[in-house]
């Protein structure tokens, strides 16, 4: 079983990775500027790949700076678990204990929803307040209910966290996730730290440069800036725990909700069951304009996959990299496509 295990990653997976002409061919074909590539094996992060140019004649460098959308909710997912393992937060605990909305004031679902509903994305929460016709946030389903992704929810959850702590979430998330995971290149928004010179921006199907890259507000579930290292080190520091406690962590990969068929949610993750020798996956995303990433965690194997790309056809890319680099992989894709 064990030997079975170790094959989540093609036998010729490593090969892939090195064959620069490979990987460079499939960014033209696809016109993705620059794609990061993290491999963990046996629980650490073992490899660390950055392939194409940050500009014409410029090469993206090991220690290219990407923004991975919203794959900052899984950094915000670890922070509040450990609260939790830490005994200073509560999993059901009503969030109206330290927060509540002023567009929800009214409604007295407000005093239910709590920081599972959050995590699992069942707040009752439209992805984005300004997607519903008024522009206010408003529940849509009961909290608890209904699985809809919501990075509404996360930034709900931010508010409270930073009240009943008095601290922002850069402070938070520096001391309880990229301090321990030892992401020493990572932060929440743009500053005057930030390097721009090592920055990949983002770029449109067409491979042009097409959107604004500074952010400079700390956003909960989105826009979070980090090199493949960083996050390569994040994915390695959940496969070993992430310092939550045994209860906490199983509760975590725990099914919470259905999303779609043999797709489920858990605490901040997508779950992926029924694969050989009880293998499951963790898996999330992250997309926005000019963004296109995913992280895929194998727990049993302690395994896993990071692709970060820079652009709206990142996605073609990854999918290539997923399905020919792990055993999984054309299934994963095939799932995460249904």
């Amino acid at each position: 079983m064990i030997l079975l295990l170790a094959l989540s990653f093609h036998a010729h997976a490593q090969t892939l990775f090195d064959d620069e002409k490979k990987i460079a061919a499939w960014l033209q074909e696809n016109k993705v500027p620059a794609v990061g590539i993290g491999i963990i094996r046996d629980g650490k992060l073992k490899q660390v790949k950055v392939y194409g140019e940050l500009q014409k004649g410029v090469a993206a460098p090991y220690d290219t700076i990407f923004n991975v959308a919203s794959l900052t909710k899984p950094v915000v997912v670890i922070l509040t678990l450990k609260l939790v393992s830490e005994g200073k937060w509560k999993l059901d605990e009503p969030l109206a204990t330290y927060w509540v909305d002023p567009d929800i004031a009214g409604d007295p679902r407000h005093a239910t929803l709590t920081t599972r509903h959050v995590l699992s994305h069942q707040t009752g929460f439209l992805n984005w307040r300004w997607l519903d016709e008024s522009k206010k946030l408003i529940f849509h389903a009961d909290p608890g209910t209904k699985f809809g992704y919501s990075g509404e929810g996360f930034e709900y959850l931010r508010k409270a966290l930073e009240q009943k702590f008095g601290k922002p979430l850069a402070e938070l998330s520096e001391q309880y996730v990229f301090g321990p995971a030892g992401m020493r290149d990572t932060q929440h928004a743009w500053s005057e730290r930030t390097d721009e010179s090592r920055f990949a921006r983002w770029h449109d199907k067409e491979g042009k440069h097409a959107y604004p890259d500074h952010r400079t507000d700390a956003n909960a579930a989105d826009d979070l800036l980090t090199t493949v290292e960083d996050y390569g080190r994040f994915g390695a520091y959940v496969l070993g725990g992430a310092g939550l406690s045994e209860a906490v962590f199983n509760d975590m990969v725990k099914v919470q909700s259905t999303m779609r068929p043999k797709v489920f949610m858990g605490l901040g993750w997508e779950i992926h069951k029924d694969f050989p020798n009880g293998e499951y996956a963790l898996i999330h995303s992250g997309s926005d304009q000019g963004v296109n990433a995913v992280l895929i965690l194998l727990p049993k194997s302690k395994q896993g996959l990071l692709v970060i790309t820079n652009s709206d056809a990142g996605f073609m890319l990854y999918e290539k990299l997923v399905v020919e680099s792990l055993d999984l992989g054309k299934e994963l894709m095939a799932r995460a496509k249904s």
